[in-house]
């Protein structure tokens, strides 16, 4: 795991040698997906190291990675993994730990249209989870797919609103949870973003999951951007808090 965390931040040193005419746009750190692709021919890396409370347990994610490589003008590649290290009570009240590689996700995001009027812009976002690909002990019973649709209005120069709707499967079932979620964003300083977000998950198998959370961004230059975030669950299933820090960066590979 710790070579894992060292070898996350050693493409940081080549991007500011890099250059592109908008500032990055990325997926974190809000839970509501970006309707942008990366440009044609760049690598784009979004990395998140977060801690969340449920009950007496505690589960860090360290770190969370996405990769994205721009193919087409409309449509990205993406790779989805984490570190996952669960904290929790055992019957005899000792803390016990589970460690390990959750399932890798394969995918693509695809630009389907412009905004124009009413009509929001939009992209499709669909991954699918490989159970191989994974730890032994995180390991699912099959393939877990996810899909969404991104979309995205714009209020303002300064301020938009983002959300998403899709459903995702977990690997152990047949039946999907619906997803949703609805963010409005605000620039200011040039450099600086904020949000607020509602999001959660429901399902005909489990209780729904609600929650609310708010962050910020502030972009190094236009290749380079860091995040912090915290969240709430306002639903008795639902996460009681979480708080997360990533980095997001890219550069041209041709």
């Amino acid at each position: 795991m710790k070579n894992i965390f060292l070898l996350s931040f050693i493409p940081l040193a080549v991007v500011a040698n890099c250059h592109a005419q908008e500032k990055i746009d990325t997926d974190r750190p809000d839970q509501t997906e970006s309707v942008a692709t990366a440009p044609r021919g760049w690598l784009q890396a979004e990395i998140g190291f977060n801690l969340q409370k449920n009950g007496t347990n505690n589960e860090y994610l360290l770190p969370t990675t996405l990769l994205k490589y721009g193919l087409t003008k409309r449509m990205e590649l993406r790779l989805v993994s984490s570190v996952r290290r669960y904290q929790f009570t055992q019957v005899n009240g000792s803390t016990g730990y589970e460690n390990g590689i959750e399932p890798i996700a394969i995918g693509t995001k695809l630009a389907l249209c412009e905004e124009k009027g009413i009509l929001p812009k939009t992209s499709i976002l669909a991954h699918i989870a490989f159970p191989a690909l994974a730890s032994k002990n995180l390991q699912a019973y099959k393939l877990a797919p996810e899909f969404r649709l991104c979309m995205q209005h714009t209020i303002t120069k300064n301020m938009g609103l983002a959300y998403n709707l899709g459903a995702e499967w977990d690997g152990f079932n047949n039946e999907p949870g619906w997803v949703y979620s609805i963010s409005p964003g605000f620039g200011f300083l040039e450099k600086w973003y904020a949000y607020i977000e509602a999001f959660g998950v429901v399902s005909k198998i489990d209780e729904p999951e609600h929650n609310m959370d708010a962050g910020f961004a502030y972009w190094v230059n236009s290749n380079f951007k860091l995040d912090a975030s915290g969240g709430i669950g306002i639903s008795k299933a639902a996460p009681q808090w979480y708080i997360a820090v990533g980095a997001s960066f890219r550069f041209k590979t041709h």
